[in-house]
């Protein structure tokens, strides 16, 4: 198995494992302060799970050699596992606004204010470290998938600082419709990193041109190579 395959396969599992855990811990979260954007945090974490796995799966294909029927290889199998990543959190982020507007219009008191506060942070800790590897996967490979599966984890960090401010604001400031605000605020992030993701995919599958100043760059990189005529602009 190549460098580059070893990298890719062990940063999807490094987010699968990472993911569950965080969902785990988010729905016993819950359970005890019943707060919705616990729940909205909860919910993208489980979403993670999933679209981690759908990842994993599509890099294992990715990486199959090229045969008869794909002579070019299963690279845009990638861009496929976006789509559905996509899909997943436009659902995930219309049942968070449907939560959260509900609890906005009739608040309620949240319980454990200081252990959703401890689990939000520990939240913050874990993906961050998830998308430093991430980034130096990506440096070296090059792999959609792990560039998707890095954006909804960026995104994942400012729902969990989302969701420190909203327990701050309704357990310790007492300010109880913050709870559905900031769950409203995390659906936002993952309906918009829902778009990136799907925009992302779309260019590799219609094969979109690059743009005209990179496209030079790596013309004239081409046309230094020792012995080249000529390089078809």
């Amino acid at each position: 198995m190549s460098d580059t395959a070893t990298l890719m396969k062990r940063a999807a599992l490094a987010a699968i494992v990472t993911a569950g855990v965080l969902a785990g811990v988010k729905l016993a979260a819950f359970a005890w302060t019943g707060s919705v954007a616990m729940l909205a945090s909860f919910a993208d974490s489980a979403l993670d799970f999933g679209a981690s796995a759908v990842n994993a799966l599509a890099i294992r294909f990715a990486l199959s050699p090229a045969d008869r029927e794909h002579r070019f290889g299963h690279g845009k199998s990638e861009a496929i596992a976006g789509l559905a990543q996509g899909a997943l959190m436009v659902a995930s982020a219309a049942f968070l606004i449907w939560e959260s507007a509900n609890r906005l219009i009739a608040p309620q008191p949240l319980d454990n204010g200081t252990l959703g506060v401890a689990i939000a942070i520990f939240s913050i800790a874990a993906t961050l470290a998830l998308t430093l590897y991430q980034r130096r996967v990506i440096r070296a490979t090059g792999s959609l998938a792990i560039s998707a599966d890095h954006l909804h984890y960026v995104t994942d960090l400012a729902s969990n600082l989302a969701l420190v401010l909203a327990l701050i604001l309704a357990v310790w400031l007492g300010i109880a419709w913050a709870d559905g605000a900031f769950g409203l605020l995390i659906a936002a992030i993952i309906g918009w990193s829902a778009l990136a993701i799907f925009r992302q995919s779309f260019d590799q599958l219609l094969d979109r041109e690059l743009p005209d100043d990179e496209r030079a760059r790596l013309v004239a990189a081409a046309s230094s190579g020792p012995g080249v005529l000529d390089v078809p602009a």
